[in-house]
């Protein structure tokens, strides 16, 4: 189960700036102005040892009212949700009674914490730290998350206990008691319960008209044609501004580390709404972590014609990068092309585990060169030798030549579209990954032979002086 890591801390300190540091991304938005932050953001972790959650939250300063009090609600919540927690406080301005009110509220709450001391760049270390002692929370951490100064360091020991262990190894796809695990996910009342139910044949999981019925991940196990499955139902993923009951305690956790679990996802789309933009940044989270996709839309049977014409509209025009997994349209609830999904995922699956020999892959990478060569940078051809396979799930091809570094997205895509063709890769994404090969006499310099070495003393008597 990934680790899930909340950012703490009053208003202005710099936790969307940290936030968009762990990410690698500019997901939460950032300026020089408190309280900018007030729904919870969640992304998932790129720098450090090991994967992650990672949650940003709104500045807390106590005796918050109004909207600023919800606020608070939603920074109770990500604690609650996370594993460690890290308080930030401001290196420039030093503690505040806010400080004191965030380290008595991470506190109670009983989490791991860490004490990040932001903005501390130029600054001494021990010095810029020393007062913040008086917060009880353990040793400070001297970063800044705008300079990325200490932030790897930080990571590394925050994650020290999390560490990949025996029960995070790669699977055996290969072996026939593997369940082949399946997360169904999507916004609020869109059918994946009645998905569920209506793929194993009985009335698992509850389903009512209601959004947020489901709020927990459900794991169902089930066999069908002696095939082991495992489909794990989870809680709608909505705006985090219609998040305002307290009582509702779906998570946005459980469904990421659902999809992070997963080998193969069914995202489940509604009809009657079209693709939203939460369906889109839910669709980029799955492409994202590298899972094969299959995408499903519900509730077909209660639209028109020319609704169903704007539907297919709406995910070629808004889903252009998600070419590659199957489309397939039902109604969960009469049973209409349901058993057309575990079809699409169990071959959603076999491409992303297909084993891929080096002879073909590099004969392939020969055929696409010649057919379209790669373009010259600054007068010189890049040049693309051979390939091998360097992962499964989702596959990975190595390809190795001169130059690599400077071959353009568009020549990429055009490599994975033919790979794609070539070994029928539907339903996964394929990443490519290049490396430049050393030039074995950079940096040498050839010896002379003895009729060299006379002619160019010759040759130096002439030089004027």
């Amino acid at each position: 189960m990934l680790p899930v890591i909340a950012l703490v801390g009053r208003p202005n300190v710099g936790k969307s700036t940290l936030f968009n540091r762990l990410t690698r991304s500019r997901d939460a938005l950032v300026a020089d102005y408190p309280g900018l932050t007030r729904d919870r953001q969640y992304g998932f972790g790129r720098l450090g040892p090991v994967p992650y959650i990672v949650i940003d939250t709104g500045g807390v300063a106590g005796g918050e009212e109004g909207i600023n009090e919800a606020m608070v609600e939603q920074t109770v919540r990500a604690l609650e949700e996370a594993d460690v927690a890290l308080i930030l406080v401001d290196a420039r301005e030093g503690i505040s009674a806010a400080d004191e009110h965030v380290a008595d509220l991470a506190r109670r709450n009983g989490k791991k914490t860490w004490l990040v001391v932001n903005k501390g760049e130029g600054l001494d270390s021990a010095i810029a730290g020393a007062e913040f002692h008086a917060l009880g929370l353990g040793e400070p951490i001297v970063v800044s998350a705008a300079h990325g100064d200490h932030i790897n360091a930080l990571m590394e020991a925050v994650l020290e206990d999390y560490e990949p262990g025996e029960e995070e190894s790669v699977p055996s796809y290969d072996d026939d008691e593997h369940a082949l695990r399946i997360a169904v996910v999507g916004r609020p009342n869109v059918g994946k319960s009645t998905l569920i139910n209506r793929l194993i044949g009985e009335d698992r999981l509850v389903v009512y008209d209601m959004p947020g019925t489901t709020r927990d991940s459900v794991s169902v196990p089930f066999e069908k044609n002696d095939r082991k499955y495992e489909l794990i139902d989870t809680a709608g993923i909505r705006r985090r501004s219609k998040v305002r009951e307290v009582i509702e305690k779906f998570s946005i956790v459980k469904a990421l580390q659902a999809i992070d679990r997963a080998e193969v996802v069914i995202a489940v789309l509604d009809a009657h709404e079209g693709v939203t933009e939460q369906d889109v940044s839910l669709l980029g989270l799955v492409l994202e972590r590298g899972r094969s996709l299959v995408i499903v839309t519900n509730k077909w049977d209660g639209i028109s014609a020319e609704q169903r014409k704007q539907v297919r509209d709406q995910l070629d025009r808004r889903l252009p990068f998600l070419d590659f997994a199957e489309r397939i349209t039902i109604s969960a609830l009469h049973g209409t092309a349901v058993g057309d999904v575990l079809p699409a995922v169990e071959r959603a699956f076999k491409a992303a585990v297909i084993d891929m020999p080096t002879t073909d892959l590099t004969r392939e990478l020969e055929s696409a060169v010649t057919a379209h060569p790669p373009p010259l940078v600054r007068g010189r051809r890049i040049k693309l030798r051979y390939a091998h396979q360097g992962g499964r799930n989702p596959p990975v091809i190595v390809i190795h030549g001169n130059q690599t570094e400077r071959v353009p997205d568009s020549y990429r895509r055009y490599l994975i579209n033919h790979y794609r063709k070539v070994f029928k890769l539907r339903g996964t994404p394929v990443r490519l990954q290049f490396k430049s090969s050393d030039n074995p006499y950079k940096g040498r310099r050839n010896k002379l032979t003895p009729r060299q070495e006379r002619r160019r003393k010759r040759l130096m008597k002439r030089v004027k002086k």
